[in-house]
């Protein structure tokens, strides 16, 4: 079998490519982020004490969203920014989701990205991440925190 680039068949045939799906788009961030499993990435701070339209700009350099960023396909697919409220919506991660993934009040400043990668592969099942956020929202007993992630 002949081997072509998507450039070359789109001479001869209609060739139409398609996106990616939201667990397509996850799977690809975590492997990015599992190529370089000791890498340690600055978590965001404390999002959930921030209204949403500051949320949605939090940035920090050299992050998981970083990552995600520099990546070519991920950009091409309509990843906008490194900023936290292009990533939900690229990513389709709600608010809580968000949190138990990135913030710095449930991982410290900094983190593995290989710890970053699990907690996002735990988002992909409603189940494991609801349940790592309360226990981790119980051992910081944090009111606001608790609050945030029920919404």
């Amino acid at each position: 079998m002949e081997h072509k680039h998507l450039d070359q068949l789109r001479t001869v045939a209609d060739v139409q490519s398609r996106s990616l799906t939201r667990q397509e788009r996850l799977e690809r961030w975590i492997s990015l982020l599992e190529r370089n499993p000791t890498r340690r990435l600055n978590s965001l701070g404390e999002i959930e004490y921030k209204p949403p339209e500051e949320r949605a700009l939090i940035r920090e350099d050299n992050s998981p969203l970083t990552v995600a960023f520099e990546d070519p396909v991920l950009r091409a697919e309509g990843l906008g920014s490194d900023r936290l409220g292009d990533a939900m919506n690229f990513f389709e991660l709600s608010d809580g989701q968000a949190h138990y993934a990135l913030c710095s009040c449930l991982s410290g400043r900094n983190m593995e990205a290989a710890s970053f990668a699990q907690r996002l592969r735990n988002t992909m099942t409603d189940a494991n991440w609801r349940l790592g956020a309360w226990a981790l929202a119980g051992l910081a007993l944090s009111l606001p925190g608790v609050i945030y992630l029920i919404h």
